[in-house]
């Protein structure tokens, strides 16, 4: 854990030292403590230092929210996508674009929130069944469902209304650059809450690996787990898609990597995760700043290009651990 978050923390320097303009480190730390005495001390607190925390939130946020699902589901193939929160998101930022226009990422957090938790609590009642709540291949199925329909509607909104697709593409790719404070810590006390809670179901979870029956003999709620589980990736998918969009394959790789480590009790999984996330994002935000230097490529994309190999190469060598 040491190592890791050494790792981190130096992926963190570099993150807000590299870019369109280098900055030294010593200049970093002049910026860190002397504020906007300068240009690049400018840079480093309004751009730079803002896009280095979106990028250590989002990336743990992520992170947890696959481990919960492929824990929920006990699918080794799981994203935080499966419940519909990203399309949720997506279908309502498309909406609000649509009816009222506005281009302030503030603006989209509470659209992008509430339809998260709308198209999560739609995948629930629909996979739900008597009192152990839905079954991991039900709740699969329904979030597949309700995402198609969902895509379907913001690819009709975006075909037949061009000015929402010119503003909506900056957001749907997934970007952590542009972005204002305020926007994170308008979506911190969700993260907050979703990663406690998560990190609270950590012994339940490890029930649950198990088996339902097995689980209700060692005093694990089969029902409360799932609901509560649900409700945490809601939190964490849903405030990290509100605050820089939908973002591929942290969530579906990072629990993967991590438990080749950690193997599968999620007292150590759950933190390693949040570590392992937060450095994975940023280094590809980092990567896609140096690539197509002066221009930069969207974080979302490089995880895209970077996590698909990654896990394919973990697929054909048989490392995956089951949940």
């Amino acid at each position: 854990m040491l190592l890791a978050c050494g790792v981190l923390l130096l992926v963190a320097v570099l993150s807000i030292a590299v870019g369109a303009k280098a900055i030294p480190p010593l200049d970093v730390l002049h910026a860190l403590f002397h504020g906007r005495s300068t240009v690049d001390g400018s840079v480093v607190l309004d751009l730079r230092l803002p896009r280095t925390l979106f990028g250590i939130a989002v990336g743990a946020a992520l992170a947890v929210a696959g481990v919960l699902m492929q824990a929920l589901t006990r699918n080794p193939l799981a994203d935080p996508g499966l419940l519909g929160v990203n399309m949720g998101a997506s279908a309502a930022v498309v909406t609000a674009i649509a009816l009222w226009g506005s281009t302030d990422p503030a603006f989209y957090v509470w659209y992008a929130m509430a339809g998260s938790g709308v198209a999560a609590g739609v995948v629930y009642l629909l996979g739900a069944r008597g009192r152990t709540g839905p079954p991991p291949v039900r709740l699969a199925l329904a979030g597949t469902a309700v995402s198609a329909v969902l895509s379907a509607l913001v690819s009709v909104v975006t075909l037949l209304r061009p000015d929402v697709f010119d503003q909506f593409r900056f957001w749907g790719v997934g970007s952590l650059a542009g972005l204002p404070l305020s926007v994170l810590t308008t979506v911190a006390p969700f993260l907050i809450a979703g990663a406690l809670l998560a990190l609270a179901l950590s012994g339940p979870l490890n029930a649950l690996a198990l088996g339902d029956d097995t689980a209700r003999a060692l005093g694990a709620g089969v029902l409360r787990t799932r609901l509560l589980g649900t409700l945490a990736v809601t939190l964490l998918c849903g405030a990290a898609t509100a605050a820089v969009g939908p973002i591929a394959f942290v969530g579906l790789v990072v629990p993967h990597v991590t438990r080749a480590v950690t193997g599968p009790g999620h007292r150590w999984l759950l933190p390693y995760s949040m570590v392992v996330g937060a450095t994975l994002l940023l280094g590809s935000d980092i990567l896609g700043r140096v690539v197509a230097r002066p221009g930069e490529v969207q974080a979302g994309i490089v995880t895209a290009f970077a996590g698909a190999p990654v896990f394919i190469a973990l697929v054909r060598r048989h490392r995956i651990v089951e949940p």
